[in-house]
């Protein structure tokens, strides 16, 4: 069954009150209004963070979150990002298997919320402090008017490099354009033999390089399918071109990403292109010499500007779950999603908090990287927030795989991925 009703807003005043009135913003806050041992349910979880990287953090929370809630268990199960959009529909459309509560990629939640699969949140205690989160990722979590989720974390993507390499190599500064990329390669390689640039072969990754020439993806308020533009050629071709000329390093055929790390934490390529998601992994890194060894600026700019993509994960309800779960649910994601809660996680994993609050906490605060991280998603490039937008990259990694690897015509390519786009993912959308 469809179920798009108000879902957790219809609940009874009181299940509400018993859920949510008991967790306040501190992670660690004793309820002050009801007894939280009353509360029972077993829900579960799937979390589609990095579990080496990132599992242990929510973990912890799990753990203390007990400590209030001690009749909630919570089945934390971790699912690989890379199945868990497909697995989730799958199983929401069979009525079967799906998790009471999902981490969901910010592209994912429009598609959800359009197939009846998530509650909608309108009117229940988790919005009652909305304002405290940034309205950019919250928009995220919009479809046709209503809200189907709350921010967990935001992200964008950045220049990270290694400042002992960029000092050896008498670098003093972080490139602002792709053409200062190139030049900084040269006097990376000349002077320290080391590789300049890693750009992993993934269609996300090469946002930035769209964005800086001024292109996008589609139109949506024209409905036309805009990925096979002038612009993007451009944008497109000049990643092509940084791999030509080996101002950086061609990616292999099999585990881009992991590569692109591995030569990064090794201190064998300066720079790449990445979020702060992986400031913890950088940070547990023996080889790299210390997290005071990274360095994060803005990505380069191409000739009309810079820019990176929005990303980020919302906390989510399905919308089959059994209604007598539904308190605990709330009281679980208000917990997770509290300042303090995104305070931990920022402190723990350097992610980036989307409560303003959280911002005045000083594990925060005082936070480098979080404090170098901001500028870079305050400029951010919003992507479109409609249902097929978490569709946009099967063809566009394609599209990554055959212009960096295989060195296909930038062009003939991006035509592929406006053909995909057409007949499988906007079909209504006028072609370019």
């Amino acid at each position: 069954m469809r179920r798009t009703a108000r879902g957790i807003a219809v609940l009874a005043s009181a299940a509400i009150a018993l859920a949510v009135t008991a967790c306040g913003n501190d992670a660690t806050e004793a309820p002050t209004k009801t007894d939280p041992a009353a509360l029972s349910a077993e829900l579960t979880w799937w979390d589609t963070s990095d579990p080496a990287n990132e599992g242990p953090a929510f973990k912890e929370l799990i753990t203390e979150f007990n400590k209030t809630y001690p009749n909630v268990k919570i089945n934390y199960q971790s699912v690989p990002f890379g199945e868990a959009q497909n697995k989730f529909k799958t199983a929401a459309a069979a009525k079967s298997g799906a998790p009471d509560i999902l981490r969901a990629e910010v592209a994912w939640v429009p598609e959800f919320a359009s197939l009846g699969y998530l509650y909608n949140l309108d009117g229940s205690e988790l919005l009652a402090d909305e304002s405290d989160y940034f309205a950019t990722p919250m928009s995220a979590n919009k479809f046709d008017g209503k809200t189907y989720g709350v921010p967990q974390v935001t992200d964008s993507l950045a220049l990270m490099y290694n400042k002992k390499i960029f000092t050896d190599a008498g670098v003093t500064e972080a490139p602002k354009t792709w053409a200062d990329v190139k030049t900084a390669a040269a006097a990376i390689k000349a002077k320290t033999g080391k590789d300049g640039l890693f750009i992993n072969a993934g269609g996300y990754f090469l946002l930035p390089f769209i964005y800086g020439e001024g292109g996008d993806l589609v139109d949506t308020t024209a409905k036309k399918i805009t990925v096979n533009s002038a612009a993007n050629v451009a944008g497109i071709s000049v990643a092509a071109d940084l791999i030509k000329s080996g101002a950086a390093v061609k990616p292999p055929a099999n585990d881009s990403y992991g590569t692109m790390m591995t030569l990064f934490k090794e201190q064998k390529v300066a720079m790449i292109i990445n979020g702060p998601w992986e400031v913890n992994n950088v940070r547990k890194a023996e080889t790299f010499g210390g997290i005071e060894n990274l360095g994060v600026a803005a990505v380069p700019a191409g000739s009309a500007k810079a820019g990176a993509p929005v990303g980020g994960h919302n906390y989510v309800l399905y919308s089959g779950m059994a209604q007598d779960k539904a308190a605990a649910a709330i009281a679980f994601v208000k917990f997770m999603s509290s300042a303090n809660s995104q305070a931990f996680l920022a402190d723990k994993l350097g992610v980036l908090p989307t409560r303003k609050s959280a911002y005045d906490i000083d594990k925060v605060k005082n936070n480098a990287v979080i404090a170098a991280f901001q500028p870079v998603v305050a400029s951010a490039v919003a992507r479109p927030w409609i249902p097929e937008g978490g569709q946009f990259f099967g063809p566009l990694d394609t599209m990554a795989t055959e212009v960096l690897i295989q060195g296909k015509d930038v062009k003939t390519s991006l035509d592929g991925v406006a053909d995909k786009y057409k007949t499988e993912v906007v079909t209504a959308y006028t072609a370019g």
